[in-house]
């Protein structure tokens, strides 16, 4: 018995070893492939080894490098080097578009590809290594191949290869590593990988290769079929509009019937700068004065997903999610969509957008028209020279002296307007603006000479050249502007039946460690405290999520009006609330929003995030891991926690079908 077990090891042995001997080629492919797969989700989503995801990547490799067996080994090399090179590039895009949006990137997003030259400072400025590190996988299996070029390893594959049978046993090994990963998949592994938009959990859970392999089977499923999943669309938006509770009108119902409104949008400002201040000089004095003078909004979360900006731009007019798949000013603009610009617009306002960028950012060009605004103001309307140029476009501070006039003369041509004013300077990389600021960020300490006792004063600025730090400075500029837009508006004889809406478009897209380097910054040694140290600061995953939210101001030089938008603002509020809340001020309810206005919701208003988290004044609930933060201790359980991820899932489910299957075309905009 003894023996037959040695002798049976023995085989065994010689067969792996004869195995690897005659598949050096395959096995490096093999290897190559996941371990990039498994360095995208350390330097991602922070895990380098899970069973599940491994297993799904490694299916998917075996059975795409099965099939390399039909091509005589020979040109085996230039089949598994192809692959490579794609894979390569698929790990190299999802690293820096991870990097830049905390998701990950979707064929559907191709219509993005234009915008990447007017940001591609940020982008560069933000490429770690780790995001390109990646090219060595095609770079160290060519030198393996060029090894076995050397040897007679090819001429002797050549001569005992039997492709047929290595196709079939390669694929069928594959195809097991994908039956156990999906056998052992739950009922909400499918809903999410067949639903898509929880970029981060599909990675998390099936590997990076099926995520995109899965990404780029919906989105041909829904090229060539545009009819695809209509019907089952159209139930559901039916269903979840006719059991939608009635409006309820609020003390602010119908207060805006007459007056001017315009929208001023804050590129990547923050609130947690407005509590901010160095060496006795505020970050944002003039917001905090727009804060003091108006009604703040002091938990206001901006919902954007990929386009950034334009996504704002449309969750604010619309109340509704930004597209689960690429951004809806570039691949659903076309569509039909109940917005303010129009709502108002049958009033008889004048509706315009005003910004010192070109107006084909974004497709803005053709996204504006479509959302209804009349009038677009963008960069040939302003006058400048390259020494006026910030970052994209023409500074804040010139754009808004010559904004004035602008307004001024839209204001004595029309009885009514409402218009979108969108500011530019305080756009990443941050290093730009960030010159033309005079904030003072140095740190002042003394220490004691030891031998003499006297006391010697230090000055020294670490923070300046962080990340954080051009970015406290960039948006000081761009507060520096605002003020002079204030002081252009009191001054001028115009604006006095006008209400300005003044709002933090998205977070800056600073990463936690970027964000950590300011709460936890050592100002003697430039080095960051470390847990344990009593001046150190916690600033975990939760920390991080909230401190996202961006100031929402409405604020009018209208004495009447004063005395009505005044005071802070509590409720949990997010962008997709501001339709609903400014419509409702001019007696106008648009039914088909997924957004509520916040003064009828009050407290009970969810914020649902594109990645499916959730945040009410309850807790912070993370749709990727289950697990939530308690923000108010109160009576929930299990039950409650799973209702509002499903009532998130809805509204996002909702919104997209709205977006991608048209929804809104064949009903009328006043329900009539």
């Amino acid at each position: 018995m003894k023996n037959k077990l040695t002798e049976c090891l023995k085989k065994i042995r010689k067969n792996i070893v004869e195995y690897i001997i005659t598949n050096r080629l395959f096995i490096s492919y093999v290897i190559l492939a996941i371990i990039g797969t498994m360095f995208v989700r350390k330097f991602t989503i922070g895990t380098f080894f899970a069973l599940k995801p491994f297993t799904t990547d490694l299916g998917i490799i075996l059975i795409i490098g099965g099939f390399g067996y039909f091509v005589k080994p020979k040109n085996q090399f230039k089949y598994y080097f192809i692959w490579l090179i794609i894979f390569t590039t698929l790990f190299i895009i999802s690293s820096i578009y991870y990097t830049f949006y905390t998701s990950f990137a979707s064929v559907g997003e191709l219509g993005t590809v234009g915008q990447v030259e007017t940001v591609t400072g940020s982008i560069f400025e933000k490429i770690r290594f780790v995001d390109i590190m990646y090219i060595a996988i095609p770079i160290i299996f060519y030198l393996i191949h060029k090894r076995l070029l050397s040897s007679a390893y090819y001429y002797f594959i050549d001569k005992i290869e039997k492709g047929k049978k290595m196709v079939v046993s390669t694929i069928l090994v594959g195809v097991l590593c994908l039956a156990y990963s999906f056998g052992v998949a739950t009922g909400t592994d499918y809903s999410r990988l067949a639903k898509q938009w929880n970029r981060l959990y599909i990675v998390e859970r099936f590997g990076i290769l099926m995520y995109q392999f899965n990404d780029l089977v919906q989105f041909l499923t829904l090229q060539t079929n545009s009819l695809f999943g209509y019907e089952d669309a159209q139930e559901a938006f039916n269903e979840y509009f006719d059991n939608k509770e009635e409006h309820i009108e609020n003390e602010y119902t119908g207060i805006l019937k007459g007056k001017n409104i315009i929208f001023v949008h804050m590129e990547s400002i923050q609130t947690f700068l407005m509590d901010l201040e160095f060496n006795g000089q505020a970050v944002m004095p003039n917001l905090n004065r727009l804060a003091d003078e108006g009604m703040f909004f002091e938990n206001f979360y901006p919902q954007v997903s990929t386009g950034t900006s334009s996504d704002t731009e449309f969750t604010l007019l619309t109340g509704l999610m930004p597209a689960a798949s690429g951004a809806v000013f570039t691949s659903y603009y076309d569509k039909e969509y109940f917005t303010i610009p129009k709502y108002l617009k049958e009033q008889g306002y004048y509706a315009f957008s005003m910004h010192g960028n070109l107006s084909s950012m974004w497709s803005r060009d053709r996204a504006h028209p479509s959302l209804g605004y009349e009038g677009m103001y963008f960069e040939e309307s302003f006058t400048y020279t390259e020494n006026d140029v910030i970052n994209l476009g023409i500074n804040d501070r010139l754009f808004f002296q010559q904004a004035i006039p602008i307004l001024e003369n839209i204001e004595s041509t029309y009885e009514n307007y409402m218009g979108t004013i969108i500011t530019l300077s305080n756009h990443s990389p941050f290093s730009i603006a960030s010159q033309y600021s005079t904030l003072d960020l140095t740190s002042h300490y003394s220490t004691v000479n030891p031998e003499t006792g006297e006391v010697i004063d230090h000055a020294v600025d670490y923070l300046s050249d962080s990340a954080v730090g051009e970015y406290i400075k960039s948006a000081n500029y761009a507060d520096t502007a605002l003020g002079d837009f204030l002081n252009y508006i009191n001054s001028s004889s115009a604006f006095d039946n006008t209400i300005f809406v003044f709002y933090g478009d998205h977070d800056a897209k600073l990463s936690r460690s970027e964000i950590n380097y300011l709460y936890n910054l050592n100002p003697e040694t430039g080095e960051e405290y470390e847990e344990g140290d009593p001046h150190y600061v916690e600033y975990d995953y939760y920390d991080h999520e909230l401190n996202k939210k961006t100031p929402l101001i409405i604020w009018t030089k209208n004495d009447e009006l004063k005395e009505v938008f005044q005071g802070t603002v509590s409720y949990y509020t997010g962008m997709y609330n501001v339709a609903a809340t400014i419509l409702n001020m001019y007696g106008i309810y648009n039914k088909y929003t997924i957004g509520e206005d916040i003064f009828s919701v009050k407290d009970d208003n969810l914020i649902v995030f594109p990645n499916g988290n959730v945040l009410n004044n309850m807790i912070y609930y993370n749709n990727s891991t289950g697990e939530y933060k308690v923000l108010k201790e109160g009576s929930f359980d299990e039950d409650y926690i799973s209702n509002i991820s499903a009532i998130g899932e809805q509204r996002l489910d909702i919104s997209n079908s709205i977006i991608v299957y048209d929804l809104l075309d064949s009903i009328d905009m006043n329900g009539e």
